[in-house]
């Protein structure tokens, strides 16, 4: 008998829509599928249960999600939150809800309409705890007392032609997400990315200044209070690529993007510059440029201004008195050159490096007053330092030096601030100095993805990985395409124990790029923190294999082998180390050893290595040392007396 409530032929009506779904459950369902159906089932059991007593109805189960729908907005929010706070109780169950209202068509195979549509959208835009819901769910329920709500900001939803308003519903026990778990997802209103400028100059190596007055934009708008910019990591992995802008603001989670072309001919250039909406592909203006190489700043500023214009209505440019994009020198051949060295440098290598180096410091013989100059090569130092291109000892001071010496010269340069806090914190471990000379970066508007990774990496030292896990996240929403800050966040996840979620930041990184080396590391070191030795050593054995040198990435693998009794390949690895150390004198390995040893419980010798590796304090190894006083599986260190002792000596708690 078929169910009046279905009808054979389609029938419109209002409703309101709910979108539930399970978060982590494919990486759960890999992990522990006993575990995964466990909670699968907890949850269809509480929506069965609680949907109907708020006059709700179930229409579709699909995998670990469901779409019901309700006559009333106000109904079906109040059924979310008793939802939640249901699921808070053990066992957890972490599900997003989203939901809208609008014309439906029902029928026997189903619900359909572009509000249904709509409501998948905002609760893919949810987090576990969450339920968010669109300005037409906020209108009806916004004088419901028992109800409470946080404007999250407008969104471009894909397949949704216009920009909608999401709410989340604020009562206590509800998550609320932040800025950059939204943003990462779909574009926030006030969000650019700034793509590599054109050159259009006859001589190809003039693509440095193009390239430069690009990144200039880009860091200039970077300072700017309440803007999201895309970071250049994420924004250049589009040059030379001739994608449609619509794809590209869902790639990157913005609403606008800036694009343009660079000529230059001796002291002349022409700059045009449009701003693009990427819900619809339309230019929301376009300009060009001609002028003197010597008005650069100036015109830099003015693109800048226009931006912010478009994109920020509550911005009066006539009381702004100080200009975005402030001329760093006065000299324009030192900036010319400046750019170039920004151009090495950006490049990453060592050999670029160098390069990067001989040109900021002919930048400074010609303007010794060039703040940014001495902070850029300070930088330089910093990666001679942590890579072992230069001696700790003579490449981080160096580095302080020139730091210092910029502030003196700008003490409003956010950039030194932030140079100066990675200095104290890597190979100082002055955490107190680093803090505070992160939040004057901070306080001078610098919002870019490196000082939020900077901030996380701080945190997690600290301890506080809550407030860590935030600023990751906000790392990877201003640089979406960054598999290294993905891998920070996984990272952050992990020492907060929450390894469903940092699994499943692998799995999407190992998806991007299946040759990115450092996700199956890092995924390894999750399953040894679970005790699972089985499913570590695969990843381990593929971390060594992509690097592609049988005496490289050992150490994590020589580990697992003697965590799971595979004593014989553990001494192998053992071995292959000694080997390198003996072919590469002037290598430090000594992290690597303390984490081999640590695994084949010779603790004796695992705390000798740490302790030269806190004596040395060696960038990279300076950092995994920080770290390993929080790795989940080195639980084993922790009940060591000497565990306490260097923890101390480095000025951290347990």
């Amino acid at each position: 008998m078929q169910d009046p409530e279905f009808p054979s032929k389609g029938v419109r009506q209002l409703a309101a829509i709910m979108f539930a779904d399970m978060a982590g459950y494919t990486a759960m369902m890999q992990e522990d599928e006993k575990t995964a159906k466990i909670l699968r089932d907890r949850q269809r059991t509480t929506l069965e249960r609680l949907i109907p007593t708020h006059n709700g109805k179930i229409i579709q189960y699909f995998g670990d999600g469901t779409l019901s729908i309700f006559g009333s907005a106000i109904d079906a929010v109040r059924c979310s939150i008793d939802i939640q706070e249901e699921l808070r109780k053990e066992p957890k169950v972490s599900l997003r809800i989203g939901l809208h209202s609008g014309d439906i068509v029902l029928d026997t195979d189903g619900v359909y309409g572009d509000c249904v549509n709509l409501a998948s959208r905002i609760e893919a835009l949810s987090v576990p705890g969450a339920a968010l819901v669109s300005d037409k769910v906020f209108d009806e329920i916004k004088n419901q007392k028992d109800i409470f709500t946080k404007y999250l900001g407008k969104f471009n939803l894909k397949n949704v032609k216009r920009k909608v308003e999401v709410y989340a519903i604020a009562n206590e026990g509800l998550a609320i997400p932040t800025a950059a778990q939204t943003g990462v997802k779909a574009g926030a209103e006030h969000s650019i990315a700034v793509l590599p400028f054109v050159n259009m100059s006859a001589d190809p190596e003039n693509e440095y200044f193009s390239d430069g007055i690009s990144e200039e934009i880009l860091n200039g708008l970077t300072h700017v209070d309440g803007l999201q910019v895309t970071a250049r990591t994420s924004s250049f992995s589009f040059k030379g690529k001739s994608q449609d802008v619509r794809h590209i603001g869902t790639q990157l989670g913005v609403s606008t993007v800036l694009e343009g072309s660079v000529r230059r001919s001796g002291k002349r250039m022409r700059i045009t510059a449009q701003l693009i909406n990427t819900s619809d592909g339309y230019h929301l203006w376009s300009e060009v440029y001609d002028s003197e190489v010597e008005d650069i700043f100036q015109v830099q500023d003015e693109i800048s201004m226009k931006i912010v214009n478009r994109l920020k209505e509550n911005f009066n440019p006539t009381k702004k008195t100080e200009p975005i994009i402030k001329a760093p020198t006065e000299n324009i051949e030192a900036y010319n050159l400046y750019l170039k060295g920004r151009y090495y440098w950006n490049k990453s290598t060592p050999e670029y490096i160098r390069k990067a180096i001989e040109t900021f410091e002919e930048v400074i013989k010609i303007d010794p007053a060039f703040a940014l100059a001495y902070t850029s090569l300070s930088y330089c130092y910093s990666f001679m330092g942590s890579t072992g291109l230069m001696p700790p000892s003579e490449a981080y001071p160096r580095a302080k030096d020139l730091t210092l010496h910029a502030i003196g010269l700008d003490p409003n340069l956010a950039e030194s601030h932030l140079s100066l806090a990675t200095i104290k914190f890597f190979h100082n471990w002055d955490f107190d100095g680093a803090e505070s000379a992160l939040h004057k970066a901070l306080s001078l508007s610098l919002n870019s993805s490196l000082i939020n990774q900077v901030h996380g990496w701080f945190l997690i030292a600290k301890g506080d990985f809550t407030k860590a896990i935030e600023k990751m996240e906000q790392a990877v929403s201003l640089d979406p395409l960054s598999l290294p800050l993905m891998s920070n966040l996984a990272d952050a996840y992990s020492f907060a124990q929450r390894f469903s979620e940092a699994l499943a930041q692998y799995d999407r990184i190992v998806e991007m790029d299946p040759t990115y080396r450092r996700a199956f590391e890092g995924r390894g070191m999750i399953y040894l923190a679970r005790g699972e030795y089985e499913k570590a050593i695969p990843d381990f054995e593929q971390y060594h294999n992509l690097i592609g040198n049988p005496l490289k990435g050992v150490s994590s693998l020589g580990h697992a082998y003697a965590m799971s009794g595979q004593m014989d390949k553990a001494l192998d690895c053992l071995d292959r180390l000694k080997q390198r150390e003996a072919a590469e004198p002037d290598t430090i390995l000594h992290m690597d050893y303390a984490f081999l040893y640590t695994g084949l419980r010779d603790f004796d010798k695992a705390f000798y290595h740490l302790n030269k590796t806190y004596e040395q304090r060696i960038g990279i190894a300076c950092l995994g040392m920080i770290f390993c006083v929080r790795y989940p599986m080195l639980n084993e260190l922790r009940s060591d007396p000497r565990f306490k002792d260097l923890t101390v000596r480095m000025g951290m708690n347990q």
